[in-house]
């Protein structure tokens, strides 16, 4: 399971002037502030992404095909993408953390703390995803099918967490920390460009996680997404 909500981006104006900064093209941008009051008012004939989270600003069509031109044409010439900086929040489970974090380079996140936190709640199976989890109904020489052990941690948990609630021993905080499965779901505020979801897209795609494959389709959603998918 994966939910990315409050999306933002930023920097399409700087982004656009240092793109055409090595052939001092820069009187050929026609890209320009939004002064949209209606749809008739902005005066260009492509303003097809004017409604779209571009901080007011519309990138014209010359523009736009140097954006895609510079892309396709590799990192050295696609500099700009850097500095199209992407923010939102995700809710994913920590075994999806531990690849995104390959992602050094152009990635920032916070993340809500499990060292600090972890009690700071009761736990349900829902903090968890699970929905591969099967119940093995088909399968009844199984001792115990998955879910089943997945609702006895979820327990345990909730009963080392009111005893460390009562009597604050470290004791307790242990048994969560070391306890607690990969499948539990953290909430991260998150902070990346155009050129690392660029090479995200095309390494995940097709990935084996579900998540990861909702995360690419998120970034197919966002504003001139070619210049992640083409």
């Amino acid at each position: 399971m994966i939910k990315i909500e409050k999306t933002e981006t930023y920097g399409w104006e700087a982004a656009i002037r240092g793109m055409r900064n090595p052939m001092n093209s820069w009187e050929k941008s026609d890209s320009v502030d939004c002064r949209r009051t209606d749809c008739s008012i902005c005066g260009l004939p492509a303003c097809r992404d004017c409604t779209e989270a571009v901080n007011k600003y519309v990138i014209g069509d010359a523009d736009f095909a140097l954006m895609k031109k510079l892309a396709a044409a590799g990192t050295d010439h696609a500099k700009y993408l850097r500095m199209i900086t992407v923010t939102a929040d995700i809710v994913a489970p920590l075994y999806w953390y531990k690849e995104f974090d390959t992602y050094k380079v152009g990635t920032v996140a916070n993340s809500c703390s499990t060292m600090h936190k972890i009690h700071a709640k009761e736990f349900t199976l829902d903090d968890f995803s699970h929905e591969h989890l099967s119940n093995f109904s088909s399968h009844p020489d199984k001792a115990k099918d998955p879910v089943t052990i997945l609702q006895e941690t979820v327990k345990t948990l909730n009963s080392c967490r009111e005893c460390y609630i009562k009597e604050k021993d470290k004791f307790f905080w242990w048994q969560m920390i070391q306890l607690l499965p990969s499948s539990y779901n953290q909430r991260r505020t998150v902070m990346l460009n155009y050129a690392v979801l660029r090479n995200i897209y095309h390494a995940r795609k097709s990935h084996k996680l579900d998540e990861w494959r909702d995360f690419c389709t998120w970034a197919e959603q966002l504003p001139y997404s070619e210049l992640i998918t083409a």
